[in-house]
């Protein structure tokens, strides 16, 4: 499980290195392989284990060729999604598609969610860290069905 938002930074080839704490989980039970994909609502990428993702390629192929909706958002997680490994230093290479979506510099920040890990650049994690602040302040947060009961 992934938790945690952590700064790194994308050197000069294009490549993150997964912090420490992730690595030996990803090694050993991931094998290393991770698939990178857009995602649809937001410009950030993320990142599954490949274990993680082949579950969200059978949600996704379950979806209509013929459904606009639908197509549109396989085409994006399939057309961005690129299979990866990590190397012996924990690093990935990032496809350039794939830092110019998520307009990717030098600076970036991965969070841990749970199954995966989003990878934001920095100054755009800020500003959903704000956007969602602002969300959960909201009327819709006390409206939400499955937040009713939610406490911490």
């Amino acid at each position: 499980m992934f938790r945690g938002a952590s700064a790194i930074n994308l050197d000069t080839k294009g490549r993150i290195a997964i912090p420490k704490r992730y690595r030996e989980a990803l090694h050993v039970e991931f094998d290393s392989q991770l698939v990178i994909t857009v995602d649809f609502e937001s410009s950030c990428l993320l990142l599954y284990p490949l274990q993680a993702w082949q579950e969200i390629e059978a949600k996704l192929l379950k979806l209509s060729d013929t459904q606009p909706t639908e197509r549109a958002m396989k085409r994006m997680l399939l057309g961005y999604a690129h299979e990866c490994e990590l190397d012996k230093n924990g690093r990935l290479l990032l496809p350039p598609p794939l830092r110019q979506y998520a307009n990717l510099d030098k600076h970036a920040m991965l969070v841990g969610q749970l199954n995966k890990f989003e990878l934001w650049d920095e100054a755009a994690w800020q500003k959903q860290i704000e956007l969602s602040r602002e969300t959960i302040q909201s009327d819709a947060f006390a409206n939400s069905e499955r937040l009713a009961d939610f406490s911490l």
